[in-house]
C-alpha cells in the first residue's frame, strides 16, 4: 500500500460486490449458512432506502476492503453516532494497513458529520481484530450486552393482540 490509500463511496451497480464482501466476511466468521441478503435487497435498503453506506478501499483502482456503516443516535449525547456494521479486507491484502485506513476514513466522516462516537461490535473469539482495535485506542464495552431479536421471535414481537403491526411494504421488504 502506498502512503495514501484510495477510496470510493459504493453506488447501486456495486450491490453484486457489496455482497461478495459480506459473502466473505461471512465465510471468515464460520456464519456462511446465515446470508440471506441478496443484490436486490441491498440495493434497496443501501440505495433507495438509504439506510445504509458502504465505502470501499482501493488498490490501484481494485476494492481490497469495504465498510458498510450507518447513523444510529445517542440519547445521552444528544447526537448521531456512526455504527460500522462490517469492515472487511481481502485476505491477501491484509497487513497493509487497509483495514487501519478505513477505520480513519470512517472517523473522518464521523468527525465532519459531527458525532459523537463511532461503534461496532466484534465476536468474541476473533483476537487478531479484538488486538487490532485496541491498538487503535477502542475500548471495549464490558458492562453491555447485545440482545438480538429476528425471524420468528421479530414477528411475533411486533404482533399486537394476534394483529400484525407490520407496515405496507413493498415485495423487497
Amino acid at each position: 500500500m502506498s502512503n495514501t490509500v484510495a477510496f470510493r463511496t459504493a453506488h447501486p451497480e456495486d450491490a453484486g460486490l457489496i455482497l461478495e464482501f459480506i459473502r466473505e466476511l461471512a465465510e471468515y466468521e464460520k456464519m456462511s449458512g446465515d446470508v440471506v441478503a441478496t443484490e436486490e435487497l441491498l440495493r434497496h435498503w443501501i440505495f433507495a432506502q438509504k439506510k445504509a453506506e458502504v465505502i470501499f478501499a482501493l488498490e490501484e483502482g481494485k476494492e481490497v476492503g469495504f465498510a458498510l456503516f450507518f447513523h444510529h443516535f445517542s440519547t445521552f449525547l444528544g447526537r448521531a453516532g456512526l455504527y460500522l456494521e462490517d469492515l472487511f479486507v481481502k485476505p491477501q491484502y491484509r497487513g497493509k494497513g487497509y483495514g487501519k485506513a478505513l477505520l480513519k476514513e470512517l472517523a473522518r466522516i464521523a468527525v465532519a458529520r459531527g458525532c459523537g462516537r463511532m461503534e461496532w461490535c466484534c465476536l468474541d473469539w476473533n483476537q487478531p481484530s479484538i488486538d487490532f482495535y485496541l491498538s487503535l485506542g477502542a475500548e471495549p464495552l464490558k458492562e453491555w450486552t447485545t440482545y438480538r431479536v429476528a425471524g420468528d421471535v421479530l414477528r411475533g414481537l411486533g404482533e399486537i393482540d394476534g394483529a400484525s403491526t407490520e407496515p405496507s411494504c413493498d415485495a423487497v421488504c
